[in-house]
């Protein structure tokens, strides 16, 4: 059982258990006030019952016209906690407030080409790669932009790929 609220201030002394995973991008303190700040229904967190964090998800709403869209930012759910189905329950939140109250036209991410586990979660979640972006991690490795469409585009124009890869000053936002 667990519980999912409204990430605090006060989490962000709480949830270095989730961040240690090497797969979890980490961040510094600001970047995290800003998503609360500014995001703050984007950021949620899974509490167990005893209070533990179990995982967590950030993002934010960006994009203009017909690009405008939920962005998830960053989801992870601690190793004890894994498959337990939290990061969908996470996700499924966040499209729900992308969808509902702001009434986007997808949600994308931002996943290592190398990460295989995250990229078949999230296409089982329904997601779909859009394109690849060259060096998006440090200049290093290679990120996949992937796009699940939400109601307000019923002809999923926005998850049609792109067929090219770009470089991280392509992206539009």
């Amino acid at each position: 059982m667990s519980t999912t609220r409204k990430f605090t201030c006060e989490d962000l002394l709480k949830f270095n258990d989730i961040n240690l995973d090497v797969l979890t991008e980490t961040y510094n303190m600001s970047f995290y006030l800003t998503y609360l700040a500014n995001w703050p229904e984007y950021f949620l967190v899974k509490e167990a019952p005893g209070g533990q964090l179990m995982g967590y998800i950030m993002g934010k709403a960006n994009g203009e016209g017909d690009l405008w869209h939920g962005h998830v930012t960053a989801v992870t759910v601690a190793p004890r906690y894994r498959r337990l189905k939290l990061a969908k329950q996470l996700m499924d939140s966040l499209e729900h407030v992308a969808e509902y109250a702001h009434n986007a036209f997808f949600v994308d991410l931002f996943v290592r080409v190398s990460n295989a586990p995250a990229i078949a979660m999230y296409k089982h979640f329904g997601y779909d790669v859009y394109r690849q972006v060259i060096g998006y991690y440090s200049g290093e490795e290679d990120a996949y932009d992937m796009r699940k469409a939400l109601p307000r585009d019923p002809d999923k124009r926005s998850m049609v790929p792109l067929g090219r890869k770009i470089l991280p000053e392509e992206l539009e936002w």
